[in-house]
């Protein structure tokens, strides 16, 4: 998704990444990595077990899930496995058909 972030932008989408760390070792890790979005925290893995990235708090580390939502807060399509190498592409394709 960073790497693509402009083409996103273009769009005028934004992109929201979700972690299980603190909101002090998310800044650390997306200043590392340099990424243009903003990195939340979701350290009670409360989020994660509502939307499917985790089957319980109790999970240590979450499943990659991405959801592309339109301007009127509704899911448009859900991805349930996610390949970090190739999804930005795909995410961008389908917006157009959106």
């Amino acid at each position: 998704m960073r790497d693509h972030f402009t083409e996103f932008q273009k769009q005028g989408v934004e992109i929201l990444g979700v972690s299980f760390d603190s909101p002090k070792d998310n800044a650390t890790f997306a200043s590392a990595e340099h990424f243009p979005f903003r990195l939340l925290s979701d350290s009670k893995r409360e989020l994660a077990a509502a939307v499917g990235a985790a089957d319980s708090s109790a999970q240590p580390l979450p499943r990659r899930i991405s959801y592309l939502i339109g301007p009127d807060g509704k899911v448009l399509r859900a991805y349930a496995e996610v390949n970090p190498a190739t999804h930005a592409q795909e995410v961008l394709k389908d917006l157009p058909a959106h």
